[in-house]
């Protein structure tokens, strides 16, 4: 696959955090998916929406796990592009669609879904951001669909200044909310909030990406760093930041209904 270079200093961190080899980008990690995927409880049939789809991997793997059919909407052409390839090649073309679409204008899927799944996108929205996607996810699940949402979590008397340090490590006017708000947030929405999970955020933890993306992963990230000035003060800014507010900084998985 041929990357678009891009610029370190400017970038915002998941993109330097995927130049330097990081494969998951969820704050939480495998665990906390794999956390959402059990409260789904995903059933051979179903439909999925998946937000921000990427390059497809997950989409892909969650058809190939659950028999589910996946649609995936992802804003850059050039995602969407390799993306098609990736389910060319899984041959998986009869069960996994990615098309072009803006998570702003969800009206634009014409299409009910019995899920929709939504990781590490929410945050980097504003208030009023995170409350028309959050309407368009319940006006495109079926009655009694779930919602599965990962998230960055604030909390604290300092959520402020979190997220302060948070944007201007980033590079993104990064938004998490406490987790009263991510779940009023969601009822207000239409949406009913059955479980949820909070724990710290995993994102840079070496033994959590030797542990869920393997010791190859963890070198590379590492010799990227080593090598590279301004991918390493990127990235040691962004565990600092991590770092310093561990006690009220984290992520939170949780599961919502659309009433029936």
């Amino acid at each position: 696959m041929v990357q678009t270079a891009i610029n370190l200093k400017t970038a915002p961190g998941h993109q330097v955090l995927a130049a330097a080899g990081k494969q998951t980008l969820r704050p939480g990690g495998y665990g906390a998916t794999e956390q959402l995927l059990n409260w789904a409880n995903l059933q051979p049939g179903e439909t999925v929406l998946e937000l921000a789809a990427s390059f497809g991997y997950s989409a892909i793997a969650l058809a190939q796990r659950y028999g589910v059919r996946v649609i995936g909407i992802e804003k850059n052409p050039d995602s969407v592009a390799q993306a098609q390839t990736n389910v060319e090649k899984a041959g998986l073309t009869d069960q996994v669609t990615i098309c072009e679409g803006d998570i702003f204008h969800l009206d634009q899927v014409n299409e009910s879904f019995d899920c929709v799944l939504a990781e590490a996108i929410l945050t980097m929205q504003s208030a009023p951001g995170k409350a028309k996607v959050l309407a368009g996810i319940c006006d495109r699940l079926k009655p009694g669909g779930r919602f599965l949402s990962h998230e960055l979590l604030a909390d604290g008397p300092d959520a402020e200044t979190i997220r302060q340090d948070l944007t201007t490590a980033i590079r993104v006017n990064a938004q998490p909310l406490s987790s009263d708000d991510w779940i009023t947030a969601c009822q207000q929405a239409g949406l009913t909030v059955t479980q949820q999970a909070t724990g710290p955020m995993a994102l840079l933890n070496p033994q959590r990406i030797a542990q869920e993306e393997g010791l190859p992963t963890l070198l590379t990230i590492g010799w990227n760093v080593l090598t590279r000035p301004v991918m390493r003060d990127r990235i040691l800014t962004m565990r600092q930041v991590f770092q310093r507010h561990a006690d009220h900084l984290g992520y939170i998985v949780l599961c919502a209904q659309k009433p029936e």
